[in-house]
């Protein structure tokens, strides 16, 4: 064999009890699994490398259901920030905005409205247009090498809406849906798992639920999944969750809900009528599956926070409406007053708004302070600061937000259809440290420290769980004949390295990671292998 992991912990995804085994692997799979005291004649295997696991857990790669790497891993080769927690696959193409499919117009768009969230892509060839040219680009990068982990793919339905309709609030003539339809059809044709929506975001919120429920009947066609960020995470949350499980039923489409919170003061508590309302629907045969991160604040840009008729027509008339200081006065009071959408139609409060990152270095000083804060050092209102920055920045200001409970992390977490999904974003010089520390906080924190789930519970919703929703029959468990997408890790040690001072720091006992059966990290350092691949779905459409 390549390989033996000898006297490991098997804790195979399943949810069933851990087993004491030899693993051995053999050509990018799991060849044999020998567990302690087999039948008498079964010899242990013999490999080139044997690896001493005692004492150690053998888990499959975890999956990371909500990543924002679509330009970080074309590049950073490296790619700690993901490969050093045991991620082995993420789903990119969230929230309804992402790079393809475009054309030259929606390109430049796309770029500037989440260079919050990635950068303006200065650094990135933008060699690719449709989805299956990104993912070959993924495949071929690095000198042809790869990417450091795998990656699938969501088509991104507010691009898509950008590239067709454009940024106008209105419905989408006949001709405009079929072309948006093709557009889909298209992107699952070329191997994406299924759509995304960010229906707080624009242009992907001018969507109403009919022309939704038109492209989820595509995305069922091709077996894929719909994953939307929906209407609103406060004020209306629970009716936005309703709306989801209503719309993807009537489509008869499978449901992820992305990052699936119960945030704002509105919220706190109230976990248990989210859950009831998903148990009513899973029990009358739904298919539903959701993502979360442990941690309590969000993270998004500052630019999203603006009332929907802000951001109409494209970052160019944000800026132009900012400079406006009547303009700028309506939107002042949306936020502040009234409840802006983008803001989940929760009054918007400064002090929880707190600076993360910026594009412009000339704002630096503002990071890692609320806007509150900065705006009492500057000695005015903090709409003010948030407007200077607006337009200083150019939209690119990314932003924590501090409104969670972590009552409500803690009873999603648990749920029958939970997975877990940094929602990393590697941008700015101070990222919310999930980026970093989404997986390992779920091992160490909320397993060993509080209990909040077994040690066999939270692997399955890293592992096998989201395989099952993303369609993959050889990964998410450690069983024979499956991809060595593997994780050997300390239970008793495994930790996040990174806080929200330092939130860069990588995680602690992780020793070994491969993907495909090489070592992406061995004895606890970052090799330089590259062994992640565009994961395509097969359609069946």
């Amino acid at each position: 064999m390549d390989l033996v992991f000898r006297d490991a912990e098997v804790v195979d995804g399943s949810g069933g009890p851990s087993y004491r085994a030899d693993v051995a692997v053999e050509g990018g799979r799991i060849a044999a699994i020998v567990k302690e005291g087999a039948a008498a004649g079964c010899q242990r295997p013999t490999a080139r490398r044997v690896v001493d696991a005692e004492g150690l857990a053998l888990s499959p790669g975890f999956i990371d259901m909500h990543a924002h790497s679509d330009l970080a891993l074309l590049r950073d080769p490296d790619h700690s920030a993901k490969v050093a927690q045991g991620v082995t696959l993420e789903v990119l193409g969230q929230d309804g905005l992402s790079y393809a499919p475009v054309d030259d117009r929606t390109l430049d768009e796309v770029r500037r409205t989440i260079a919050g969230w990635n950068g303006d892509g200065s650094d990135v060839d933008f060699d690719w247009r449709t989805v299956g040219e990104y993912l070959d680009r993924l495949d071929r990068s690095h000198g042809g090498q790869g990417i450091a982990v795998n990656a699938a793919y969501l088509v991104p339905q507010g691009t898509v809406r950008m590239h067709v309709v454009g940024w106008e609030d209105r419905p989408a003539t006949d001709a405009e849906l079929d072309r948006m339809r093709r557009l889909v059809a298209e992107g699952l044709e070329q191997g994406a798992v299924g759509m995304s929506s960010g229906l707080t975001y624009t242009p992907g919120m001018y969507a109403a639920d009919s022309e939704l429920t038109e492209l989820c009947r595509v995305v069922a066609r091709y077996d894929g999944y719909y994953c939307p960020h929906h209407r609103s995470y406060g004020a209306g949350a629970l009716q936005a969750y309703g709306e989801m499980v209503a719309l993807t039923r009537d489509a008869g489409c499978a449901l992820h809900l992305a990052h699936a919170t119960m945030n704002f003061g509105v919220n706190k508590g109230k976990a248990p009528d989210l859950l009831a309302l998903l148990d009513e629907a899973l029990d009358g045969g739904a298919d539903i599956s959701l993502d979360t991160y442990p941690y309590t604040p969000g993270c998004t840009t500052l630019a999203a926070m603006l009332p929907s008729w802000a951001n109409e027509g494209g970052p160019a008339a944000v800026l132009a409406r900012l400079r406006d200081d009547g303009t700028a006065e309506r939107i002042r009071h949306h936020l502040e007053e009234t409840g802006s959408d983008g803001c989940h139609g929760v009054p918007i409060e400064w002090d929880t708004i707190e600076i993360s990152g910026v594009g412009d270095p000339g704002f630096a000083s503002f990071v890692g302070r609320t806007v509150r804060e900065s705006a009492d050092a500057l000695g005015e209102a903090p709409w003010t600061t948030a407007r200077r920055l607006l337009l200083g920045d150019r939209l690119a200001t990314s932003i924590l937000q501090h409104v969670g409970h972590e009552e409500n992390v803690r009873a999603i977490m648990r749920h029958r259809v939970h997975t877990g999904g940094s929602d990393g974003i590697l941008q700015g010089s101070k990222p919310h440290p999930r980026a970093y520390g989404t997986f390992p906080q779920y091992l160490g924190r909320y397993v060993r420290e509080l209990g909040v789930l077994s040690l066999e519970e939270c692997v399955a919703h890293l592992t096998s769980r989201p395989a099952a929703r993303l369609r993959l029959p050889d990964r998410g468990l450690v069983r024979e004949g499956h991809r060595a997408d593997l994780v050997l890790f300390d239970p008793s040690t495994v930790a996040a390295g990174s806080t929200y001072a330092d939130p860069r720091t990588l995680p602690v006992g992780i020793p070994h990671v491969l993907v495909d059966g090489r070592f992406v990290v061995e004895d606890g350092l970052r090799t330089d292998a590259l062994a992640g691949r565009a994961i395509r779905r097969t359609p069946t459409a």
